[in-house]
């Protein structure tokens, strides 16, 4: 089969090179000229898990219509603000029928979709559409250490196709039919990352962490069911194994960028440093609308979007949130 990957960053060329060792031709599309020719010509991406060699069977283009041309699928891994601008450049050249996947995490600001539902309204045909979601840093996924992750769609028949097409020796996945709760943890466990990357810089212990982790978790479900989720979906793999991976690990953009702030510094300087979106930044505002909306509490992804936006204090906001009323858990 031939794969198209749109985006060509570290989650994209993770699983570029994934669906390489299966055997796929795999087509990127990179937005940047000097990625696609470096990947075409000497089957590495120069900036982006530099480590990794393609096989020839893996080449890359800016050009849509040569990366689309008769695959037998798409996967999309841009970073979530870029995925409605992508998808309408795309729009001309996608078939009808062609399974999409996404990968991206994210809820649109403004609309409160999610990332399907912008695919969806642009490329139509919504039932091809899956969204893969877990604890999936790229870094490992690129070299071959063991992970899981669960994909999701309103068809099943296209979330075991996807299943079929991603797994493997190392990449065990799971499909389940609850594409809103799927979608809403990868949103929201990057802000609760960044909320803990917060308590690294500010130099507090496991117990402060456990207890945010929790807590966080409980607010994501909060807001899940409330949107039409499942809040089983919040004890899986796109909810609490993600959580755990986004929070803890040493990969994390979402966590580092919160250990930034922590310290005193600033998201501008952080992503200006890495050449990394962090999605939970984008997420804050997006998931703070739609509890609005929902006329939820989200006392956490408050906090953070005070420290991120409005040059809040992170010890004062943690001081604060301590001081909040007593209540059952």
């Amino acid at each position: 089969m031939r794969i198209a990957v749109i985006g060509s960053g570290s989650w994209g060329s993770a699983i570029a090179w994934l669906l390489d060792t299966k055997g796929y031709e795999v087509r990127m599309w990179a937005r940047e000229p000097e990625i696609a020719e470096s990947i075409t010509t000497t089957h590495r991406n120069p900036i982006y898990l530099t480590d990794i060699v393609f096989s020839e069977r893996v080449t890359a283009s800016i050009d849509f219509a040569y990366v689309l041309e008769g695959v037998d699928a798409i996967v999309m891994v841009t970073p979530s603000i870029g995925v409605r601008t992508t998808a309408e450049a795309m729009h001309s050249y996608v078939a009808e029928d062609t399974p999409i996947v996404i990968l991206s995490k994210g809820i649109e600001s403004g609309t409160s979709y999610l990332m399907t539902d912008i695919l969806a309204e642009v490329l139509g045909n919504p039932t091809r559409i899956a969204a893969l979601s877990g604890p999936n840093h790229a870094e490992e996924v690129g070299r071959g250490v063991p992970s899981a992750t669960t994909v999701a769609a309103n068809d099943p028949d296209v979330a075991h196709f996807f299943a079929d097409l991603f797994g493997c020796d190392f990449f065990r996945v799971y499909t389940n039919d609850d594409l809103i709760g799927v979608e809403l943890c990868g949103a929201g466990k990057n802000v609760i990352a960044i909320a803990c990357g917060i308590l690294d810089g500010l130099g507090f212990g496991d117990n402060t962490k456990a207890s945010l982790m929790t807590r966080g978790l409980a607010e994501m479900a909060r807001l899940g069911e409330a949107t039409g989720a499942d809040a089983r979906t919040y004890m899986g793999l796109a909810g609490m194994g993600d959580l755990i991976v986004t929070c803890t690990s040493q990969h994390s953009r979402n966590r580092g960028l919160g250990e930034e702030l922590g310290r005193g510094g600033s998201l501008s300087a952080y992503e200006e440093r890495t050449q990394m979106v962090v999605e939970g930044a984008v997420a804050c505002c997006s998931i703070a609308e739609l509890a609005c909306e929902k006329d939820v509490e989200v006392p956490l992804t408050r906090a953070v979007y005070s420290i991120l936006y409005e040059g809040a204090d992170a010890r004062e906001v943690m001081h604060a949130l301590m001081m909040r009323p007593q209540t059952s858990e």
